[in-house]
């Protein structure tokens, strides 16, 4: 016999029902997308601090407070983007970004040698840019499809910044040697291509 679902389960599945995401067209999709991203920066503006408190190389802790002005600029991109589309840029929750940051911050609590710790904010913090350039990249897509060329402008160079943060901490991983060469894992392409 099969067991009947908790209330637990109960509740979720009826608050998923009243409270899921309605995409009546791409601007909206687009509109949800940018309120993501925001949400996402503004929960690493959070954690970028304590993870540079935490690394122990000079190198890495100076990138992350780098990586903090940076996503400073990011977030008033965005914040620009949704007023020029007359909308706020609160409402979502980035759950992707959190739970990104929750495995940071796994190694920002970690015990054991400086060295190991910096190599698993490295790992961590590839993870985290890795998922903005996916999210930029396909609101940007959005953007283009739209016809919101400012914004897609706008978000070419936030990519930028974000392949040269990336390739930042490549450098950043070989100089403390947890990383092969640069060219051996280089995974960022900054001549962003228009979508087909």
């Amino acid at each position: 016999m099969e067991a009947l679902p908790d209330d637990s389960t109960l509740r979720h599945h009826l608050f998923m029902r009243l409270f899921r995401h309605k995409f009546e067209s791409i601007r909206d999709l687009y509109v949800h997308e940018l309120r993501d991203l925001y949400n996402s920066e503004i929960r690493l503006l959070q954690a970028l601090p304590q993870m540079a408190d935490a690394a122990k190389s000079v190198e890495l802790k100076a990138l992350f407070l780098n990586h903090l002005i940076v996503t400073r600029i990011h977030t008033a991109r965005l914040e620009a983007i949704l007023q020029n589309l007359a909308e706020h840029p609160n409402g979502e929750k980035c759950q992707g970004m959190q739970g990104l940051i929750d495995e940071a911050f796994e190694y920002v609590n970690a015990a054991g040698p400086d060295e190991v710790r910096d190599a698993g904010l490295v790992g961590a913090a590839h993870r985290i840019e890795h998922y903005e350039m996916a999210g930029y990249s396909a609101a940007r897509s959005l953007a283009l499809r739209i016809g919101d060329e400012t914004a897609a402008d706008l978000m070419r160079s936030t990519l930028t910044e974000e392949c040269e943060a990336d390739e930042m901490l490549l450098s950043v991983a070989e100089s403390i040697g947890v990383a092969e060469k640069k060219s051996d894992f280089a995974a960022c392409d900054t001549n962003i291509s228009e979508p087909v």
